[in-house]
């Protein structure tokens, strides 16, 4: 996937952004304008994401399909990770909870939406494989259903015991649920490694030609990701004083902004294969990345989240359910057919947009 950024000069672009991570930090500690703050530390972290996915690609190239794989299905996410976990520290909750959901709806109907609708009015329907695609769209649908019932039961919960214990009955339930969501999600990866000549993604790796040592991607791997961290302090601790100045609400950074900021790479890369008409590897990104965000990143907060003294419930607001299920549903119809059309990104990209303008006047 580096290689294709590579091909179209986004990674020329990308490392020109990279100036903002010594400017972000310059503004911050000399107590500049925090909003001129945020916007450079959400554009430094553009590059930063970028290197630790090509790091990620680079090792992966090194240790084979298997390890690299799991690479891949591990590191795939660790800027949002480490974004999500520095919110989680200063205790933005609702952050947290709306960069999941923003994450998921936002690969599946802006990211697939763009592919579908580029790749579709360049090379007309485009086709892909039937097998790994629905295999893809039944763990979304399970992982959003996961998602869904400790918000469902909480209502029950609360209603029926006194407040003390429905948090502890909550937060039990949650627990349990994210368990059996990792177990799932290393299940699922345990199954790619035996079919890989099936699955694009790792076919994907197998192909990759390295060009970096293995030590030089572990220097490019840390640095990158201690920018992150850097980067991501930053980026959170001018959440508070955007909302404030700019009337946005902690709501909708975290379900459309922040989630923009960790993946833009990665949405670039799947347009861009779309274009060449690999609607496959399209979808595999798509579904895949937002298949790691609810069935490892989420659950795995909820534990994160005990170790700053912080409870993170799997509850989402109704709105949230709702964006959540349809983005999945729509998703999922489309790859069970095996071919997709320009006139399907059309629509998705219109759900997406729906819903982010419902929730740009939703009050925080």
């Amino acid at each position: 996937m580096r290689a294709t950024l590579e091909k179209i000069g986004l990674t020329k672009i990308f490392h020109v952004l990279l100036v903002f991570v010594p400017a972000a930090l310059l503004i911050d500690l000399t107590g500049g304008d925090p909003v001129l703050v945020f916007i450079f530390a959400g554009l430094a972290l553009i590059p930063l994401a970028d290197l630790i996915g090509a790091a990620t690609e680079e090792l992966a190239a090194h240790t084979g399909p298997r390890l690299g794989g799991l690479l891949n299905a591990t590191l795939g996410n660790t800027a949002e990770l480490i974004i999500t976990i520095f919110a989680i520290n200063e205790g933005l909750l609702e952050l947290v909870k709306a960069s999941i959901t923003g994450s998921i709806i936002g690969n599946l109907l802006l990211v697939l939406g763009l592919s579908l609708l580029l790749g579709g009015l360049k090379n007309g329907v485009q086709k892909f494989g039937r097998q790994q695609a629905s295999l893809n769209a039944t763990l979304l649908i399970l992982a959003v259903t996961a998602l869904t019932v400790p918000s469902i039961f909480s209502g029950a919960i609360e209603h029926e015991l006194p407040a003390g214990e429905a948090l502890d009955a909550e937060r039990l339930l949650s627990e349990g649920v994210a368990i059996v969501m990792i177990v799932i999600y290393g299940l699922s990866v345990l199954y790619a490694f035996r079919t890989k000549q099936e699955d694009p993604m790792l076919r994907e790796a197998v192909v990759h030609e390295t060009r970096w040592s293995v030590r030089q991607a572990l220097i490019v791997l840390a640095l990158a990701t201690l920018g992150t961290v850097f980067m991501s302090e930053t980026l959170v601790g001018a959440v508070e004083h955007v909302t404030a100045q700019l009337g946005l609400t902690e709501f909708f950074i975290g379900i459309i902004i922040i989630p923009f900021i960790g993946n833009v790479a990665e949405h670039l890369v799947a347009v861009q294969v779309a274009l060449k008409d690999d609607m496959e590897l399209s979808l595999a990104i798509s579904l895949g990345s937002s298949l790691q965000i609810a069935l490892f990143v989420a659950p795995a907060l909820v534990f994160i989240g005990l170790l700053f003294g912080q409870t993170l419930l799997l509850i989402f607001n109704t709105f949230e359910l709702v964006a959540l299920i349809a983005a999945s549903l729509i998703a999922a119809l489309i790859a069970l057919d095996g071919e997709s059309n320009w006139l399907e990104g059309a629509q998705l990209l219109a759900v997406y947009f729906i819903i982010a303008i419902a929730f740009f006047f939703l009050p925080g």
